[in-house]
């Protein structure tokens, strides 16, 4: 099993910018392709941004493309999601998700078995 746990969530301003971190243990942690996923209040959970392994290859959801940034530190077992210009629609807790034997491009929950608690990002305008 893998434990993820988030952490950089806060209170921002449009315009400004946040950087989230998940740590990872419980097992190989370059093993699984990772991902950022949001949930807002009365919304479903949807697909922010993932990265491979090898972290070569990365995919963004189109409402975030440009403005965030997602990377891994394999050496750290720790991933990241670099979030500039934001919004008031950024607005959600933040998750973190790893998928087992799984090289990239998915954007489905289905896919990534492990989750940590989340983390509240609020933009204010």
């Amino acid at each position: 099993q893998v434990q993820l746990v988030e952490s950089g969530g806060g209170l921002v301003q449009a315009g400004g910018s946040l950087k989230l971190s998940c740590a990872a243990s419980g097992r190989t942690f370059s093993s699984y392709a990772m991902a950022w996923f949001r949930q807002a209040p009365g919304k479903e959970r949807e697909f922010v941004a993932g990265v491979s392994w090898s972290n070569e290859i990365t995919w963004y959801a189109d409402s975030v493309k440009g403005r965030f940034t997602i990377s891994r530190d394999n050496a750290k077992n720790t991933v990241y999601l670099q979030m500039n210009s934001l919004k008031p629609e950024d607005t959600a807790v933040y998750y973190c998700a790893a998928a087992p034997r799984v090289s990239g491009g998915s954007r489905s929950t289905k896919t990534y078995v492990y989750w940590g608690q989340g983390t509240q990002v609020t933009v204010s305008s």
